[in-house]
């Protein structure tokens, strides 16, 4: 049972559902092929039924941690920090993204949008998601946007999507792993059609690292 103190601390952001951490090479988007520290945070209610990390969802199954043990973990290993879930603006990221911020850090976030944007970042991946769209004053503030293509119909949202976005923003379509050898040929013939698309592999699944 968690205290009502450790509680108090978590939905302040001093303390977070910490699933795991780890130090891999990014495999996805703008950022893939670079060494990355990942910070994996617990909590999600978006449930993409696709979702290759499920036993993210529940918050209550990850401990709660202090963000000066996780920032002492990351830092040991990268100065690259990638926050993902889970969805971790579930989450005030103001006092991590602050504490990694004075450890010199470059932080990147994998978010689908869905909760209002915390902490400073470097780098906003946004994935948005068709059950709970994302916020509207992330759009304009995405540096790349990454949508799971599952079937043709999630071309059409990811143009819907892309209208919200900067003109900077880079934009990524990304096969949805277990549907990879039915979609890939159709994300190819989209992206040579309108190629202000491109291809994202999650490469790190081909290299079997984490």
């Amino acid at each position: 049972m968690i205290s009502e103190e450790i509680k108090e601390m978590v939905n302040k952001g001093i303390m977070l559902p910490l699933m795991e951490e780890f130090y891999t090479i990014q495999g996805e988007g703008f950022h893939k092929g670079t060494a990355a520290y990942f910070i994996r945070i617990g909590g999600c209610d978006v449930g993409c039924h696709w979702c290759d990390v499920k036993e993210s969802w529940d918050a209550e199954l990850h401990p709660p941690t202090h963000i000066g043990q996780i920032v002492e973990n990351a830092t040991k290993y990268s100065r690259t920090i990638v926050i993902t879930g889970g969805e971790p603006l579930t989450w005030d990221m103001t006092h991590l993204t602050s504490s990694l911020k004075n450890q010199g850090c470059d932080i990147h976030i994998e978010t689908s949008g869905a909760y209002d944007l915390s902490g400073t970042w470097d780098w906003i991946c946004l994935s948005p998601k068709k059950i709970k769209l994302p916020k509207e004053e992330i759009y304009p503030l995405a540096n790349e946007l990454k949508v799971i293509v599952f079937n043709k119909h999630d071309l059409k949202f990811a143009e819907e999507q892309a209208a919200k976005v900067s003109d900077d923003c880079i934009l990524y379509l990304q096969p949805e792993w277990s549907n990879r050898e039915k979609v890939i040929p159709m994300i190819v013939d989209y992206v040579m059609e309108n190629p202000r698309w491109k291809v994202s592999l999650q490469t790190h699944k081909y290299l079997n690292i984490p």
